[in-house]
């Protein structure tokens, strides 16, 4: 299912938004006019990546400064050693669509807790 997000006009090069799914997910306008999209928490710990500053294709956390690559999820700095999962975008008729990837996420054991906790 593809959700919509928001117009693309309205998320400027080089901001973010976070999207209410469970996990959260970040979509990021990089300075390139590229359009990316990730699980918003950190996998070190529970931090949000749409907090974070954004370089290039590159997003560091606030909490901690782990870097993750934007177009692979890949770590590019520590503390977080495993990589975020990475989302489908689509920019049709001027919106950005997020499908959303159908993988396990990566989520530290504080997240884990929280969106178990919040089920059933």
């Amino acid at each position: 299912m593809m959700i919509p997000v928001c117009r693309l006009a309205d998320l400027p090069r080089g901001e973010s938004c976070r999207l209410e799914t469970d996990p959260p997910v970040a979509v990021f306008h990089t300075d390139d006019g590229e359009v990316y999209a990730i699980d918003d928490t950190c996998t070190h710990q529970d931090a949000s990546l749409s907090d974070g500053w954004l370089e290039g294709c590159e997003v560091e956390c606030p909490l901690h400064a782990s870097k993750f690559d934007l177009r692979t999820g890949g770590v590019d700095a520590p503390p977080a050693r495993f990589p975020v999962r990475t989302h489908q975008v689509l920019v049709e008729d001027g919106v950005i669509y997020v499908l959303l990837s159908d993988a396990v996420p990566n989520l530290p054991p504080c997240a884990v807790a929280r969106v178990a906790g919040g089920v059933g």
